[in-house]
């Protein structure tokens, strides 16, 4: 039977998880709540949804609601069912959603929570529409614009305007405006470079409000920023420089991997128990906090290996910084939230992308041997599978 153990108690101490284990440091995932809510006060014509996919947890979801957000942003199906599951009440899924199956399950979302959602063909608003009808309710639709990604949207032109026309023109669905996002330039260093890129955004998401307003469709929403990371930080968005050409230090490292050292070659190498399955690699390798003469090096699927040794011992616990936190987090079943060196929390990670699979128990008085042949009078338990 399968279940999902957790890795330690509220009230131990950290020495006592189980690894690798997800960490985050609550004072320091509080401060950058606070602080992301006392920067956007300074903007009280912009409202902030950040993105779940960060997190993929209910409970840090409601959270970031406490400190000001509007609602959250979702990437998937998946992360938008278990935040309204956890009672966040207003979703935007920040992409396309395709296939009838998936579309239903949009659709029945909106009986609970307010749900709009990326569009950036014809036929699938069809399809929204059509899906909507039949649960009785209404789905908002953004228009998705290309405007540097080229990645899904269309066009700052006239394919906007088609888009947004269709949407209008059906019962179930409403235009709520457009979506204009580029992800690559939350990773662009130098503030200069990032202006630049920024600028050509903002220039093509004008050309699309323009092209809108020019055939008297009203569009008072617009979205794009990156808004979801600020609550743990990791070593990509660390090399990022400010004005000063120092890195930013807006938000602070509150994400941590805790692994244990399995194997030390004293002055040459230790090994982890953190590999490829603890920490993402695909923004490069984490950082070792605290030790800035230690490197950690890709040693495959269960290990990681730091060289050199430095004065590491079999048993010794090792903290590292993500090197991207969103693939990362996704590795994970619980966040465990400490404070004071003590587990104060420990929160389910249920938004992540990744199969369910339910066991069960079925007797049956049949017996297969290696070779498949059946030996009728044995009795034995079989697992049956169910990919839910």
């Amino acid at each position: 039977m399968m279940s999902f153990k957790t890795l330690c108690n509220i009230g131990n101490v950290v020495s006592k998880c189980e690894t690798p284990a997800l960490l985050v440091y609550l004072d320091k995932l509080e401060a950058n709540l606070k602080k992301m809510e006392k920067i956007m006060k300074k903007y009280p014509g912009v409202h902030y949804r950040p993105h779940a996919k960060a997190h993929k947890c209910p409970m840090l979801g409601q959270l970031q609601l406490k400190h000001g957000a509007s609602g959250l942003c979702c990437q998937t199906l998946t992360e938008a069912e278990a935040m309204v599951e956890g009672g966040i009440e207003d979703i935007f899924i920040s992409n396309e959603v395709v296939g009838q199956s998936k579309l239903l399950r949009v659709a029945s979302l909106a009986k609970s929570a307010k749900i709009s959602l990326c569009v950036d063909s014809e036929g699938n608003i069809e399809d929204l529409n059509s899906a909507a009808a039949k649960f009785g309710v209404n789905l908002d639709l953004v228009v998705e614009v290309n405007v540097g990604q080229d990645r899904a949207g269309v066009e700052p032109g006239e394919d906007v305007v088609k888009l947004a026309k269709k949407v209008q023109a059906l019962p179930n669905v409403n235009f709520k405006g457009i979506q204009c996002y580029n992800g690559w330039n939350q990773h662009i260093r130098t503030v200069t470079e990032k202006k630049a890129a920024v600028d050509m955004v903002v220039e093509k998401s004008k050309r699309a409000l323009q092209i809108l307003k020019d055939n008297a469709i009203d569009c008072k929403y617009i979205t794009g920023g990156g808004t979801g990371s600020y609550v743990f930080m990791d070593v990509d968005y660390s090399k990022n420089l400010d004005e000063s050409g120092q890195p930013v230090s807006d938000f602070v490292q509150s994400l941590f991997v805790l692994g244990t050292v399995q194997s030390v070659m004293p002055g040459n190498r230790a090994v982890l128990d953190a590999g490829l399955k603890a920490v993402s690699l695909d923004s490069g390798v984490p950082k070792i906090y605290g030790s800035g003469d230690l490197t950690y090096f890709n040693g495959g699927d269960e290990h990681g290996i730091i060289r050199p040794s430095g004065n590491l011992m079999v048993g010794d616990q090792v903290w590292l910084i993500p090197g991207h936190c969103d693939p990362t987090v996704n590795m994970y079943n619980w966040i465990v939230g400490v404070r004071d060196q003590l587990v104060e929390c420990l929160w389910p990670i249920t938004g992540r992308d990744c199969v369910l699979i339910e066991h069960s128990e079925v007797e049956r008085t049949e017996y297969f041997d290696v070779y498949g042949n059946s030996s009728p009078g044995c009795t034995y338990t079989l697992l049956v599978t169910q990919i839910i």
